[in-house]
C-alpha cells in the first residue's frame, strides 16, 4: 500500500496567557481552550462538518485533572463531534502537540482515517511543569541523567558551558530581536489572524483574551542587562532571554489529499517528512540539530532548500546553537522565526510545535516564493521534533491542489 498525500487545511490557536493568578486563563479549563479550538476549526472550514471528523488527536504534557481522561476522546464529544469520532491523547513534553500532529498523520497516510483534528494544550498555570511526576531514583542514584536534566533551565546554562563563545550578550540580543519581531508582527495585523479570541472569566470579571499576554515590545538590551539568573549565581539564562510559562492551546485541520480534492477544499500545506531524535538530556536544547539533520535526509532535502523556518525559543541559547549549526545568518536570519518566538509569545509546552506550524501557514502566503519550510523544538529530557511542509500556497503550485505531490527523493 502507497502512504497517501497529508495536507493542512487550516490552523488557530488560542491567546498564550501568563501561567497562574495573573493569567487570563486562570478559571478557564484546558480542555474547553482545546474546545473552543475545534468549534472555530468548523467554522472556519464549513465544507467540513462534525461527523465528517474521524479522530481528534491532542497532545499535553501533563495529562491529569483538565488535561486528563484521554483529552483528545473528552473534547470531542464535548465539541460536538460524532459519537464515531475516534480521540487519543499523546505525551512527549514539549513535543506532544507536533507528535500528535505527525501521529494523526500518519494515520491518514496509512488510510484508517480522511479527516483528523490535532494539537496540543497546556495550562502551566493548573499543571506547573513536573509538579505530580515521580521521577524514578534509578535516574540520579545510578547517573543515569544529570540532576540538571530535571531543570530545563539549568540545560540551557549547560549550552553556554559547552559553548562559551556563545555569550550572555549574545542570548540578549536573540531575545530583543524577537520581541522586536513579533511587536511589528502584531502591528501589522499578522498575529490577530491566527488566534481564536475567547471569552474568558477573570479577577476583573469577563474579558475577551484575543492578545497574548507574554510579549514585552519595550524590551531592550540594557533593561536585559542585569536580570537575576535564576538556575545558577552569575549564570547566563534569564527571564528575559527564555520562554515564559504559559496557557494555552493550538490546534490544526488535516486531511488526505485525496479527500481535499474531492471537497473542493485547499489546502495550505503539504506534510513532507518528520522525525524525532534524542540527545543528552542535560544538554536538550541541542534536539533540534540532529532532528534537522535527520528530517531533511528524509525528504532528500538540504537547509538551501527550505526557505522559512520556525525555531521554538524555549532559551535564547538554544536557538544561537542551532544557528551556527546550520550557518543560518547571525543575529536575524530573514528565514528564522520572522514574526518572532517564544521568548515574545510564551510556550505553553505541547502548543508550541502546532503554533510553529500555524506561524508557517501564515508566512507562506505572504511568501508564495518559498516551497519548503521548517519546524521544529527541543523537547525535555533531551529530544528534537522535526516536521517539513511544502507550501501550497505558492506561485504554480494549482497542480499540487490538483493531484498529490511527489514523494520522491532528491538524487
Amino acid at each position: 500500500m502507497k502512504a497517501r498525500d497529508v495536507v493542512l487545511v487550516d490552523g488557530v490557536r488560542t491567546a498564550f496567557g501568563r501561567a497562574g493568578e495573573n493569567g487570563f486563563f486562570w478559571h478557564t479549563r484546558a480542555d474547553d481552550m482545546v474546545v473552543k479550538i475545534i468549534r472555530e476549526l468548523l467554522r472556519r472550514n464549513p465544507p467540513v462538518s462534525p461527523e465528517m471528523v474521524e479522530e481528534n488527536f491532542w497532545g499535553a504534557t501533563t495529562q491529569e485533572k483538565d488535561q486528563g481522561l484521554t483529552l483528545g476522546r473528552t473534547t470531542a464529544i464535548l465539541a460536538g463531534l460524532s459519537e464515531k469520532c475516534a480521540g487519543a491523547s499523546v505525551d512527549r513534553m514539549c513535543a506532544s502537540g507536533m507528535t500528535a500532529i505527525t501521529a494523526a498523520a500518519s494515520e491518514i497516510a496509512l488510510g484508517a482515517f480522511d479527516i483528523t483534528i490535532a494539537g496540543g494544550v497546556e495550562h502551566m498555570g493548573h499543571h506547573p511543569m513536573g509538579a505530580t511526576a515521580d521521577p524514578n531514583p534509578r535516574f540520579l542514584v545510578d547517573r543515569l541523567v544529570s540532576e540538571d536534566a530535571l531543570v530545563m533551565g539549568r540545560t540551557a546554562e549547560n549550552l553556554h558551558d559547552l559553548f562559551p563563545e556563545y555569550t550572555k550578550e549574545m542570548a540578549d540580543e536573540y531575545a530583543v530581536l524577537s520581541q522586536q519581531k513579533t511587536a511589528r508582527a502584531y502591528q501589522e495585523g499578522k498575529i490577530s489572524k491566527m488566534i481564536v479570541p475567547m471569552t474568558v472569566y477573570t479577577r476583573e470579571g469577563w474579558v475577551v483574551a484575543d492578545r497574548d499576554q507574554q510579549p514585552r515590545p519595550d524590551t531592550t538590551m540594557e533593561g536585559l542587562k542585569d536580570l537575576r539568573t535564576p538556575f545558577r549565581p552569575l549564570g547566563k539564562v534569564t527571564p528575559g532571554n527564555s520562554s515564559g510559562l504559559n496557557d494555552g492551546a493550538c490546534g490544526v485541520l488535516l486531511m488526505s489529499a485525496d479527500k481535499a480534492r474531492e471537497m473542493g477544499v485547499e489546502p495550505k500545506m503539504r506534510m513532507v517528512a518528520y522525525t524525532y531524535a534524542g540527545v543528552k538530556p542535560e544538554v536538550m536544547g541541542l534536539g533540534p540539530i540532529p532532528a534537522t539533520h535527520k528530517v531533511l535526509k528524509i525528504a532528500g532535502l538540504t537547509m538551501e532548500d527550505i526557505g522559512l523556518i520556525e525555531l521554538n525559543e524555549a532559551f535564547a541559547v538554544q536557538c544561537i546553537t542551532f544557528m551556527k549549526e546550520f550557518k543560518l545568518k547571525w543575529p536575524d536570519d530573514p528565514r528564522l522565526n520572522p514574526w518572532g518566538g517564544a521568548i515574545a509569545f510564551g510556550h505553553p509546552l505541547a502548543s508550541s510545535g502546532p503554533r510553529l506550524m500555524v506561524h508557517l501557514m501564515h508566512e507562506f502566503a505572504e511568501n508564495p516564493q518559498v516551497k519548503y519550510g521548517l519546524a521544529t523544538l527541543c523537547v525535555g529530557l533531551g529530544q528534537g521534533g522535526a516536521v517539513i511542509w511544502e507550501n501550497l500556497q505558492a506561485d504554480g503550485e494549482k497542480t499540487a491542489r490538483e493531484k498529490p505531490a511527489s514523494t520522491k527523493k532528491k538524487k
